[in-house]
């Protein structure tokens, strides 16, 4: 482990994204962490880097960051107030806090224990609202995506085509 001056120990962080919604980043600035509990996330897991053996750092963290938005589509079809806009928090956590969820060969998905705190948080990715029509349609059919039908695949890539745009955690108002 990497030291800091006097024999401090230097925690070493890892990138996590975490599948949201705009309400739960409503919860987010009023609160101050995104969860109650433990709460469930994407990252470059061991398995992930195995799976993809040829592929860099950045696309491994583009992989981890496409299952989150995907895990937000699965929150927005069982939260129908919800906007229809995918959400993804990124943010810095501990690497010993992680869990990993999944052992499968080319999972991403880990565990952590605590909510994520707003002092955690790195970035915030969400839908433009051109994106909310596919990603409406999506969201009602993204169990099915993973369940293996084709047509619902489909559905969901065309959420996929639109990219997430970027925010700065101090543009947290702007997005509520």
């Amino acid at each position: 482990m990497a030291k800091q001056e006097e024999d401090v120990p230097i925690t070493e962080l890892v990138r996590v994204y975490v599948p949201a919604t705009l309400p739960l980043l409503a919860f987010l600035r009023t609160e101050g962490r995104l969860g109650n509990g433990a709460i469930e996330a994407h990252a470059v897991t061991p398995a992930l880097r195995e799976w993809y053996a040829e592929g860099d750092e950045e696309e491994l963290e583009y992989v981890a960051f496409t299952r989150a938005a995907q895990g937000a589509l699965q929150l927005l079809r069982y939260d129908v107030a919800a906007p229809r806009r995918r959400v993804v928090v990124s943010a810095d956590v501990p690497a010993a806090t992680l869990v990993r969820e999944d052992v499968e060969l080319g999972s991403s998905t880990v565990r952590l224990p605590e909510p994520v705190l707003m002092s955690q948080v790195a970035s915030i990715h969400v839908d433009g609202a051109e994106a909310m029509e596919a990603v409406a349609a999506a969201a009602e059919v993204v169990e099915e995506a993973l369940a293996g039908d084709p047509d619902a695949q489909f559905t969901v890539d065309g959420a996929e085509d639109h990219e997430l745009e970027w925010y700065a955690v101090s543009e947290l108002d702007e997005l509520i």
